[in-house]
């Protein structure tokens, strides 16, 4: 999803739901995440918290920032002893990267945490489902302090934090598939330096702590099972949960203002933040200029929309097509409305775990061009529900542009076909699923204690 619409509560209807199993009857199941609204991990988490709610199941969330109103979310700590656990973590990566700001988010270590333990929801809980703990919330000692109070412990994938030493994307490199060590995001890494001394602490954590580990893609599964700290684990694959429903296919009314005269054709790009260099643009942009060269009558027919934030204002100003920077959209009802004029939706990014806009773009019946190296295959299917195109080459997102904005794919076959894979109800199944084998996988040691 796109980091900076808000979607409404989608309805569930009791027909749609199967039974609660018997041994989550009467059970409690807490979600942790740094927040409940801010980010992508926040989004999906929330979607989920009130997909397994609608379920049937007595879920809540604790989070480290709360911004919403929902009763079922709440925060942990006080204000103050959040920001500390915050700045002590940065103060302790920040020399460790030579106080180069723009590596000090890209790792974590966990090791200056709060003691979510002790909110009476946690205390309270069977299952504890951690998702992106960083930044002060949650690390190993806490995770821990869960497992020696008897909590079940469940624990999201949506980055690769729990597979590496300090990381959360380890790009190129694959110091991770070892044991981690040398780490490039270090000023002076070394074979024991920060990022192995944390991986030490997360193989000794994994070994004395069951933890069942869900990846948000097959992608980041394959990079998890090939992986050194999580080769040996229980890891298996569930999807982030995605209001499909609340999406529609055909526009119900226009908006004026985002109409494009002339214009048969609306193609779609968007990030929270489109100038960011993992985002690609630049491979979209030199896609465009070479189907405005080599395809003006397709140009001369055809708009592109972008939407996010952006640094650099000069960073649209080589592309020769006909364009609109939106910039932020903070409303859901825009965005679907969007989503539902378009013909095409454009991912070049260099890496994305599961992409919120391509598979959003598809439930508003808009065709996915995108690279396909990561999570975004399971996304899209080559020439059936979008088109991948070979990994930095421009020439070939054009050809999948042209490929889109001639197919005769219906837009209601897009909208079904992530449907059946991304919607929440389906999503919460699979999770009820998981928390049920947990429960008996504990009903049955107990009846081998007996």
């Amino acid at each position: 999803m796109s980091p900076t619409a808000h979607e409404t509560t989608s309805p569930v209807t009791a027909q749609e739901l199967p039974a609660l199993p018997d041994n989550l009857k009467g059970k409690k199941v807490v979600l942790v995440n740094h927040s409940d609204t801010l980010g992508g991990a926040a989004v999906v988490t929330f979607r989920l918290l009130q997909a397994l709610i609608q379920a049937g199941v007595d879920a809540r969330m604790v989070v480290y920032a709360k911004t919403s109103r929902e009763d079922h979310v709440d925060d942990v700590g006080t204000r103050f002893l959040r920001g500390v656990s915050f700045i002590a973590e940065r103060l302790m990566i920040l020399p460790a990267v030579g106080f180069n700001y723009s590596k000090v988010f890209k790792v974590s270590t966990g090791s200056f945490a709060l003691n979510i333990h002790h909110h009476p929801w946690v205390k309270e809980a069977d299952i504890v489902c951690l998702n992106w703990i960083n930044q002060g919330l949650l690390g190993m000692r806490g995770i821990r302090k869960l497992h020696k109070l008897g909590k079940k412990i469940v624990w999201t994938q949506h980055d690769m934090w729990a597979m590496t030493g300090i990381c959360h994307h380890a790009y190129e490199c694959e110091n991770y598939l070892k044991e981690c060590g040398n780490c490039p995001f270090l000023s002076n890494g070394y074979s024991n330096d920060l990022s192995h001394r944390i991986w030490k602490k997360k193989r000794k954590l994994y070994t004395e702590v069951p933890i069942k580990f869900v990846t948000v893609s097959s992608w980041l599964e394959k990079l998890a099972r090939k992986s050194s700290l999580l080769h040996d684990q229980d890891v298996r694959t569930i999807y982030n949960a995605f209001p499909v429903d609340q999406f529609y296919v055909t526009p119900p009314h226009t908006l004026p203002k985002y109409e494009t005269p002339g214009k048969k054709n609306l193609i779609l790009f968007g990030a929270a933040r489109l100038d960011d260099p993992i985002k690609g643009l630049d491979y979209t942009i030199d896609a465009l200029n070479h189907i405005f060269d080599n395809n003006p009558e397709v140009a001369l027919n055809t708009c592109v929309f972008f939407f996010g934030s952006i640094k650099n204002p000069k960073a649209l100003d080589r592309l020769r097509f006909s364009h609109r920077n939106l910039g932020l959209i903070t409303d859901f009802k825009t965005l679907r409305y969007l989503y539902s004029i378009s013909k095409v939706v454009i991912s070049t990014s260099l890496y994305e775990i599961l992409q919120g806009t391509l598979i959003e773009g598809q439930a508003g019946g808009a065709l996915p061009v995108t690279f396909g190296i990561d999570g975004r295959a399971d996304v899209v299917e080559h020439l059936k529900t979008g088109y991948i195109a070979r990994y930095k080459d421009p020439k070939d997102i054009a050809a999948g542009i042209m490929w889109a904005l001639k197919s005769d794919i219906t837009r209601e076959s897009l909208h079904e076909a992530v449907r059946d894979k991304f919607a929440s109800t389906a999503i919460a199944e699979q999770y009820i699923e998981l928390f049920s084998e947990m429960m008996d996988g504990d009903d049955k040691n107990k009846t081998n204690e007996k």
